[in-house]
């Protein structure tokens, strides 16, 4: 007898994953963003919480942006546990995207704004 081969899925090892970072402590989000502003990096910051339709609304686009602009960091940070952070930031409606650059506020996106997330990202990019 022969395996069933019939919902085989195939899967296209080429690609690279999409890297999102995610800290659990203001601790180890403090010293990954102090050590940040010594690069010309950017960095874009997902402030979501797991309760937040739009915020899942994005998450699969934030994947996609991960995976096309590799040069670009991509970090997740939940305000529910990361509050200090939400707060230094000023953030008050989620999604909130912070996009940073050498440790300074480049642009602010509040809201499930795909196209102009987008715009702002390849913008700063250069």
């Amino acid at each position: 007898m022969g395996a069933n081969f019939s919902n085989l899925e195939i899967v296209d090892r080429s690609l690279k994953p999409s890297l999102i970072l995610t800290f659990h402590s203001n601790a180890k989000w403090k010293a990954h963003f102090d050590a940040s502003k010594e690069t010309n990096k950017l960095m874009v910051i997902d402030f979501t919480a797991t309760w937040c339709g739009p915020c899942k609304y994005m998450d699969p686009i934030i994947r996609d942006f991960a995976a096309k602009y590799t040069d670009v960091e991509f970090i997740k940070l939940d305000v529910d546990e990361l509050m200090e952070v939400a707060q230094a930031f000023q953030v008050q409606v989620l999604p909130t995207f912070i996009l940073i650059k050498k440790g300074k506020i480049a642009e602010k996106v509040v809201g499930a704004k795909k196209e102009v997330l987008q715009k702002l990202i390849e913008k700063c990019m250069n």
